[in-house]
Protein backbone atom coordinates (compact mmCIF):
# COMPACT_ATOMS: atom_id res chain seq x y z
CA UNK A 1 0.00 0.00 0.00
CA UNK A 2 1.45 3.41 -0.91
CA UNK A 3 1.84 5.95 1.79
CA UNK A 4 1.47 9.30 1.11
CA UNK A 5 2.63 12.69 4.05
CA UNK A 6 0.38 14.85 3.72
CA UNK A 7 1.66 18.40 5.69
CA UNK A 8 1.99 22.20 5.62
CA UNK A 9 2.25 25.49 6.71
CA UNK A 10 0.12 27.02 10.10
CA UNK A 11 -1.28 29.34 7.81
CA UNK A 12 -2.51 27.54 5.17
CA UNK A 13 -5.73 26.41 7.28
CA UNK A 14 -8.55 27.09 3.96
CA UNK A 15 -8.42 23.80 1.31
CA UNK A 16 -9.41 25.07 -1.85
CA UNK A 17 -10.94 23.30 -4.57
CA UNK A 18 -7.59 21.93 -6.20
CA UNK A 19 -6.08 20.67 -2.73
CA UNK A 20 -9.64 18.95 -2.17
CA UNK A 21 -9.68 17.14 -5.78
CA UNK A 22 -6.03 15.79 -4.68
CA UNK A 23 -7.21 14.92 -1.54
CA UNK A 24 -10.10 13.34 -3.15
CA UNK A 25 -7.97 11.04 -5.36
CA UNK A 26 -6.33 9.80 -2.06
CA UNK A 27 -9.27 8.45 -0.97
CA UNK A 28 -10.57 6.89 -4.12
CA UNK A 29 -7.24 5.72 -4.32
CA UNK A 30 -7.29 4.64 -0.40
CA UNK A 31 -3.70 5.55 0.25
CA UNK A 32 -2.45 5.20 3.60
CA UNK A 33 -2.34 9.39 4.41
CA UNK A 34 0.32 9.85 7.44
CA UNK A 35 -0.09 13.20 8.66
CA UNK A 36 0.90 15.41 11.61
CA UNK A 37 -1.18 16.88 13.87
CA UNK A 38 -0.25 20.89 14.08
CA UNK A 39 -2.85 23.59 13.32
CA UNK A 40 -3.16 25.16 9.86
CA UNK A 41 -2.79 22.76 6.88
CA UNK A 42 -2.67 19.31 8.97
CA UNK A 43 -6.04 20.39 10.70
CA UNK A 44 -7.43 21.56 7.67
CA UNK A 45 -6.40 18.05 5.69
CA UNK A 46 -7.79 16.26 9.07
CA UNK A 47 -11.29 17.48 8.82
CA UNK A 48 -11.60 17.02 5.24
CA UNK A 49 -10.87 13.72 5.59
CA UNK A 50 -12.82 13.62 9.24
CA UNK A 51 -15.66 14.85 7.10
CA UNK A 52 -15.77 12.12 4.53
CA UNK A 53 -15.19 9.45 6.44
CA UNK A 54 -11.64 8.02 5.19
CA UNK A 55 -10.28 6.10 8.04
CA UNK A 56 -6.65 4.99 6.32
CA UNK A 57 -5.07 7.75 8.27
CA UNK A 58 -2.41 7.62 10.80
CA UNK A 59 -1.75 10.67 12.98
CA UNK A 60 2.36 11.11 13.88
CA UNK A 61 3.12 13.10 16.94
CA UNK A 62 5.47 14.06 19.40
CA UNK A 63 5.04 14.94 23.25
CA UNK A 64 2.35 13.38 25.28
CA UNK A 65 -0.89 13.46 23.10
CA UNK A 66 -1.43 14.63 19.59
CA UNK A 67 -2.30 18.55 19.48
CA UNK A 68 -5.00 17.25 16.67
CA UNK A 69 -6.94 14.28 15.68
CA UNK A 70 -10.14 15.65 13.71
CA UNK A 71 -11.14 11.74 12.62
CA UNK A 72 -9.74 9.51 16.27
CA UNK A 73 -7.47 8.10 14.29
CA UNK A 74 -5.06 5.38 14.99
CA UNK A 75 -1.56 7.77 16.19
CA UNK A 76 1.97 7.05 16.22
CA UNK A 77 4.02 9.10 18.89
CA UNK A 78 7.57 9.69 17.71
CA UNK A 79 10.25 10.44 20.33
CA UNK A 80 12.47 13.25 20.62
CA UNK A 81 15.97 13.16 21.90
CA UNK A 82 15.75 14.98 25.53
CA UNK A 83 16.45 18.31 25.43
CA UNK A 84 15.27 19.23 22.55
CA UNK A 85 12.52 21.89 21.99
CA UNK A 86 10.84 24.22 19.53
CA UNK A 87 11.18 23.83 15.61
CA UNK A 88 13.68 21.22 16.21
CA UNK A 89 10.87 18.76 18.63
CA UNK A 90 8.44 18.97 16.06
CA UNK A 91 10.68 18.22 13.11
CA UNK A 92 11.13 14.79 14.49
CA UNK A 93 7.93 13.76 13.43
CA UNK A 94 8.03 15.31 10.40
CA UNK A 95 11.40 13.31 9.44
CA UNK A 96 9.64 9.74 10.12
CA UNK A 97 6.55 10.61 8.14
CA UNK A 98 8.90 11.51 4.99
CA UNK A 99 10.88 8.64 5.48
CA UNK A 100 7.72 6.33 6.03
CA UNK A 101 6.16 7.34 3.37
CA UNK A 102 6.66 7.36 -0.64
CA UNK A 103 5.44 10.89 -1.97
CA UNK A 104 4.23 13.79 -0.17
CA UNK A 105 1.59 16.77 -0.74
CA UNK A 106 3.02 19.91 0.83
CA UNK A 107 0.69 23.17 1.24
CA UNK A 108 3.31 26.01 1.58
CA UNK A 109 2.63 29.07 2.52
CA UNK A 110 5.85 30.57 0.54
CA UNK A 111 6.98 31.57 4.61
CA UNK A 112 7.14 28.37 6.51
CA UNK A 113 10.51 27.06 7.08
CA UNK A 114 9.12 23.45 8.50
CA UNK A 115 7.06 22.63 5.18
CA UNK A 116 9.81 23.54 2.99
CA UNK A 117 12.47 21.16 5.32
CA UNK A 118 9.46 18.52 4.45
CA UNK A 119 9.97 19.46 0.91
CA UNK A 120 13.55 19.03 1.16
CA UNK A 121 14.09 16.20 2.52
CA UNK A 122 11.68 13.99 0.51
CA UNK A 123 13.12 15.36 -2.79
CA UNK A 124 17.06 14.17 -1.00
CA UNK A 125 15.43 10.55 -0.86
CA UNK A 126 14.04 10.60 -4.15
CA UNK A 127 10.51 10.45 -3.09
CA UNK A 128 8.04 12.93 -5.23
CA UNK A 129 6.07 15.94 -3.44
CA UNK A 130 3.36 18.23 -4.86
CA UNK A 131 3.87 21.46 -3.30
CA UNK A 132 0.80 23.54 -3.50
CA UNK A 133 2.09 27.40 -3.58
CA UNK A 134 -0.64 29.25 -1.76
CA UNK A 135 0.66 32.59 -2.53
CA UNK A 136 0.51 31.72 -6.17
CA UNK A 137 -2.34 29.28 -5.72
CA UNK A 138 -0.81 26.22 -7.97
CA UNK A 139 0.90 23.03 -7.39
CA UNK A 140 4.87 22.41 -8.21
CA UNK A 141 5.82 18.93 -8.96
CA UNK A 142 9.19 18.55 -6.55
CA UNK A 143 10.76 15.56 -8.54
CA UNK A 144 14.42 16.38 -7.61
CA UNK A 145 16.81 18.58 -5.95
CA UNK A 146 17.01 20.53 -9.14
CA UNK A 147 12.92 20.80 -8.42
CA UNK A 148 13.69 22.02 -5.01
CA UNK A 149 16.16 24.58 -5.67
CA UNK A 150 13.73 26.30 -8.36
CA UNK A 151 10.91 26.49 -5.88
CA UNK A 152 13.05 27.94 -3.16
CA UNK A 153 14.29 30.36 -5.43
CA UNK A 154 10.47 31.25 -6.85
CA UNK A 155 11.45 30.28 -10.22
CA UNK A 156 9.61 26.27 -9.97
CA UNK A 157 7.23 25.30 -12.64
CA UNK A 158 5.60 22.08 -13.58
CA UNK A 159 7.45 22.04 -16.31
CA UNK A 160 4.25 20.17 -18.43
CA UNK A 161 5.23 16.95 -15.87
CA UNK A 162 0.86 16.47 -15.93
CA UNK A 163 0.17 20.00 -15.26
CA UNK A 164 -2.21 20.59 -12.75
CA UNK A 165 -5.54 18.44 -13.88
CA UNK A 166 -7.65 17.02 -11.67
CA UNK A 167 -4.99 13.94 -10.69
CA UNK A 168 -1.98 14.96 -12.55
CA UNK A 169 0.39 15.94 -9.94
CA UNK A 170 -0.46 13.32 -7.05
CA UNK A 171 -0.68 10.80 -9.60
CA UNK A 172 3.23 11.45 -11.29
CA UNK A 173 4.21 11.43 -7.83
CA UNK A 174 2.84 8.17 -7.34
CA UNK A 175 3.19 7.13 -10.35
CA UNK A 176 7.31 8.36 -9.81
CA UNK A 177 7.35 6.61 -6.63
CA UNK A 178 6.55 3.21 -7.71
CA UNK A 179 8.72 3.05 -10.92
CA UNK A 180 11.47 4.38 -8.93
CA UNK A 181 11.07 1.50 -6.09
CA UNK A 182 11.05 -1.06 -8.63
CA UNK A 183 13.90 0.36 -10.32
CA UNK A 184 16.00 0.36 -6.93
CA UNK A 185 14.72 -3.16 -6.07
CA UNK A 186 16.13 -4.20 -9.94
CA UNK A 187 19.40 -2.30 -9.27
CA UNK A 188 20.09 -4.72 -6.05
CA UNK A 189 18.65 -7.91 -7.23
CA UNK A 190 20.95 -7.65 -10.58
CA UNK A 191 24.30 -6.91 -8.17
Amino acid sequence: MKRVFLGGSRKVSRLNAGIRTRLEDIVRRDLQVLIGDANGADKAMQRQLADWGYQNVLVYFVGSRPRNNEGSWATRQVTTPPGVRGFDFYSVKDRAMAESSECGLMLWDGESRGTLANVRTLAEGGKPVAVYVAPSRRFINILSMSDYSGLIQGQGEDKGRSSLDAMGTLQTALDLSTSSHSARRSRRNAA
